[in-house]
């Protein structure tokens, strides 16, 4: 069990680490929080400062790179990205590697699209069964490698060429299914929240924080533990509701980009798919935190042995987490489809992968397995975008896409890097 209880330590924020029992205050848990940084516990801190020194860098050599069109353009294009690094969360922990993410989300989006436009079903239908092939898919691949013994490796390779065959001939000689703008799946990325209901989303979302962050605090309190100090509860809390307020309010600027009838004639509002990425991060932010099913996650990858011995079904929980891959990888490919308003032929296929692996490395997921959070995914699925959108707008030209891929490549590279570097230096 005392890997389990070791490995529980990764998941957690930066910030919610309890200080040595009776040191409640202010400055005593400043002081171990920092000692806890210098002992290589950095959690997102990485992640948060590159996302804030790039953002920063690009306003200043690019003028309206925070504008509100931006910004939009900012969300919806690394949407897709932050759903697949937030399934591939869960592979990596393991210390595993999903190489066929991104065709199985071309390959379900192919299937709902073929749903949809050749058999007449209606879109939530062909939606669900697009998800339910996902996750058949990731039981597959899980049982394979759980239960067989081939490595995910060499499964997940086959399956990423055979799943961009399948894609080909689901789709077929016309390139690309177009999706009606008449569909709401169409409104999930470029549809828009009204404005009240985005301030009233944005308040339940921080009051639900501070409920939470209190809750936890008292009940430790109540239970004679030490606890994290009020102040920094209520700092995060303050935190949350500014970024927050100032990502809705500029939100509610109305860009007027859209000349389809179907919106109005109207960008007003926080996208759809906002929504979708802050219901994904809770049910998956609880579910790795705050149950029974998380903190196996987290023992199987920090000692699979020790893990066995105390008593965890191993198997089970290396299926669960293909599983749960290969589902969020078909929602990946949903939203894609949305932004895209078709699914190619070629969907899920190129650089998909790669940059949602990129987004979850550079959030602050090891590759070695064990560490990780759904925060990750948030955070380097924002720094991906951010470098992409800035080097497209900072350089032009014929070879702009060959250094956007060389920034990121290099990106990626320092963050793999720096975790080596974590990693070394918290075993010693």
């Amino acid at each position: 069990m005392s890997a389990q209880t070791n490995a529980i330590v990764h998941h957690d924020e930066p910030g919610d680490h309890e200080p040595v029992e009776g040191l409640g205050a202010l400055g005593a848990y400043t002081k171990d929080y920092l000692a806890r940084v210098r002992g290589g516990e950095l959690g997102s801190i990485p992640a948060m400062a590159g996302l804030v020194v790039i953002t920063a860098v690009f306003a200043v050599v690019h003028q309206g790179f925070l504008s509100a069109y931006n910004v939009e353009a900012l969300v919806i294009q690394a949407a897709p990205i932050i759903v697949m690094a937030m399934g591939l969360i869960f592979v990596l922990l393991l210390g595993e590697i999903d190489l066929s993410a991104g065709t199985t989300g071309g390959l379900c989006s192919a299937i709902m699209a073929v749903l949809m436009l050749r058999h007449g079903q209606s879109w939530w239908l062909a939606l669900i069964l697009a998800l339910v092939a996902g996750v058949a898919i990731g039981l597959g691949m899980g049982y394979l490698r759980a239960r067989v013994g081939i490595p995910s490796f060499v499964i997940t390779l086959a399956t990423f060429l055979a799943f961009q065959g399948v894609t080909l001939i689901l789709v077929g000689g016309q390139g690309s299914l177009i999706i009606p703008d008449t569909s709401p799946l169409i409104k999930l990325e470029n549809g828009f929240v009204p404005l009240w209901l985005g301030w009233t989303l944005l308040v339940l979302f921080v009051l639900g924080y501070a409920a939470i962050k209190v809750n936890d605090a008292l009940g430790r309190r109540r239970s004679g533990l030490s606890h994290a100090p009020f102040t920094v509860i209520a700092a995060k809390v303050a935190v949350l509701a500014a970024l927050g307020a100032v990502f809705t309010y500029e939100m509610g600027v109305n860009r007027n980009l859209s000349t389809n009838a179907f919106f109005n004639n109207k960008a007003q509002g926080m996208p759809w798919v906002v929504v979708l990425l802050v219901i994904l991060y809770a049910v998956w932010h609880f579910i790795l935190s705050r149950t029974r099913y998380g903190r196996h996650v987290y023992a199987v990858g920090g000692n699979e042995e020790a893990s066995r011995r105390a008593g965890i079904v191993v198997s089970r929980i290396r299926i669960s987490v293909f599983a749960i891959c290969s589902g969020m990888a078909a929602i990946s490919g949903m939203v894609a489809a949305s932004l895209l308003q078709s699914v190619q032929s070629n969907a899920g296929a190129g650089n998909t992968l790669l940059l949602a692996v990129g987004a979850a490395v550079i959030g602050g997921t090891s590759l070695f397995g064990g560490r990780g959070r759904i925060i990750d995914a948030v955070l380097g699925g924002l720094v991906v975008a951010v470098i992409t959108n800035g080097m497209s707008d900072l350089i032009q030209g014929a070879n702009s896409a060959g250094y956007e891929w060389v920034v990121t490549g290099a990106v990626l590279l320092l963050a793999a890097g720096f975790d080596a570097v974590v990693r070394r230096g918290r075993a010693t």
